[in-house]
């Protein structure tokens, strides 16, 4: 690779990570001052809220992009606050399903609308 190439793919490289960083900010903010949640946690209840019926919690961490013990720590806050409720797999004791409660649901749909309101501003 060139230099020249090398230094147009580095630049874009920044380009990038400065771009998700000024919406994740924008979205942590927002969402936080309006609906008492992150962005992370927003991405959790959206994903739970969207699937069929129950969610693995190793399917949710690839969802939302945090290892597997962020996510754990995650799922653990939404429950104590109520929006996610956690159980056992019947078949493979090891599989935890997470599934949102009626008050994450609730959570979810209020908070949409600012979700959407800051993509619609910080990427167009």
């Amino acid at each position: 690779m060139s230099d020249v190439a090398e230094q147009g793919l580095v630049e874009e490289w920044h380009e990038l990570l400065a771009r998700y960083s000024a919406v994740f900010t924008t979205l942590e903010c927002r969402l936080q001052e309006e609906h008492g949640i992150g962005a992370n946690e927003f991405e959790a209840l959206e994903r739970l809220a969207t699937c069929d019926f129950k969610c693995r919690s190793a399917d949710l961490t690839g969802a939302i992009h945090l290892s597997q013990s962020a996510t754990s720590r995650l799922v653990a806050r939404l429950e104590k606050e109520g929006l996610v409720e956690r159980a056992l797999c019947e078949v493979d004791r090891r599989g935890i399903f997470v599934t949102i409660t009626d008050a994450g649901r609730e959570k979810y749909l209020a908070a949409k609308r600012t979700h959407r309101e800051v993509l619609n501003e910080t990427l167009r």
